[in-house]
């Protein structure tokens, strides 16, 4: 009976398969679905085998729909054979997603050998599982793809190893998606909150001091100290200190520590080379340019430079008083001049302001667009920063 049972079902399956009408697609899909919920009982151990490797093959030959279907009909099932639920998993993403997704019968082997095989789209679909596994987790982020780890810190229901996740925490310093899915992980030590805080943007900063119980004071000491310890070994200006500030600025980019917090910590404790060579990289300008554009007397050209690099006002205006103070050992900043150049930051739209410090990158005569933008001071309320002088008479 078993026998003639299966010989039937062998038989319309191929019928079926040879049907490719909407409808005949519909009846092999929910053949094949309803096979492994009813006819458990009834084949055979050896049966079943044949059935699944007869499957194995229909599936390869079915259309693209017809593979979906089946693929999302099966994510859910807890008895269908091992094989195919691994052909569905590799098959192309469209088919594959919801068994990658949802599937309980996949193995963490499964999951490895399809991480490093199979397509950026294949690990996503892993990384969003219901669970993932310490090894798979291990495995995802040995890929090294960012978006995927991005993905996988966000699944509140991976399980991250500590290795890996003082790996990443590391890694955040470079990639700044990494950190605000790290920082609001349950699972995240806050001795590496602390670490992190000495390179994540103002905000993070703040969500690291209202989340875990660490001591702003002693995370504004433990900045305080960094500086000094990167300041420390930086020798006297006459020693080739420029040339030493610009070998520390890079090492200090490579490793995503150059933040406006940070160079208005340097600032603050008298780091000029080193402050200088910091906001060269940040911006993109030349050092020398650079030295014009921060020790000019009226600040629109530094206000311009910082509005087009999306810092904070807040910090703008930081950075603005404290070059204030260092040229020439002034002491005191006119209120009126503050006033004056914080107005001017409000008004620059930050379209107008990056394409200016496009044109300063490119070409270091920025003098004469400054003199005309000094010109509109206080008289547009939205300045069109000019490329050069002539476009301006236009």
């Amino acid at each position: 009976m078993a026998n003639d049972g299966f010989k039937e079902d062998y038989e319309a399956l191929l019928e079926m398969a040879r049907d490719k009408t909407v409808a005949g697609r519909a009846a092999l899909v929910n053949t094949i679905s309803d096979l492994f919920n009813n006819r458990n009982e009834v084949l055979t151990d050896h049966e079943r085998a044949l059935m699944s490797d007869i499957l194995r093959h229909l599936i390869h030959a079915a259309e693209m729909s017809v593979r979906q279907e089946l693929s999302r009909k099966m994510a859910v099932m807890d008895n269908v054979p091992h094989e195919l639920i691994v052909t569905l998993a590799n098959d192309e993403i469209e088919v594959a997603h919801p068994i990658l997704t949802k599937s309980e019968l996949l193995h963490d082997s499964d999951l490895i050998e399809i991480i490093r095989h199979r397509t950026m789209q294949h690990q996503l679909s892993i990384a969003m599982r219901r669970t993932v596994s310490e090894s798979v987790a291990d495995a995802l982020v040995e890929n090294g793809d960012e978006d995927v780890i991005k993905t996988l810190l966000e699944n509140s229901n991976a399980h991250i190893s500590k290795a890996t996740m003082e790996y990443l925490v590391d890694q955040s310093k470079r990639v700044n998606s990494y950190q605000n899915p790290l920082l609001t992980r349950p699972d995240l030590d806050p001795q590496l909150a602390k670490r992190m805080y000495l390179w994540v943007s103002a905000a993070l900063r703040n969500y690291v001091v209202e989340h875990f119980e660490i001591d702003p004071a002693e995370l504004d000491e433990s900045l305080d100290n960094t500086v000094s310890e990167i300041t420390a070994s930086q020798p006297d200006p006459g020693e080739g200190g420029p040339d030493k500030a610009q070998e520390l600025a890079q090492r200090l980019a490579d490793a995503g520590q150059i933040t406006p917090e940070f160079m208005i910590r340097v600032l603050r404790q008298g780091e000029i080379p080193l402050f200088e060579a910091m906001f060269s990289i940040h911006s993109g300008l030349r050092p020398k340019l650079l030295q014009r554009i921060m020790f000019e007397p009226g600040g629109e050209a530094l206000a311009v430079a910082c509005k087009a690099t999306d810092m904070p006002k807040n910090d703008f205006a930081s950075i603005f008083m404290l070059t204030r103070k260092a040229r020439a050992q002034e002491n005191v900043i006119s209120p009126s001049d503050l006033t004056r150049v914080l107005a001017l930051y409000d008004r620059v739209r930050g379209d107008s302001a990056k394409a200016m410090l496009g044109r300063w990158q490119r070409d270091p005569e920025y003098l004469n667009a400054l003199r005309v933008l000094s010109s509109k001071n206080g008289k547009s309320e939205d300045p069109q920063l000019p490329g050069t002088p002539s476009q301006d008479q236009t």
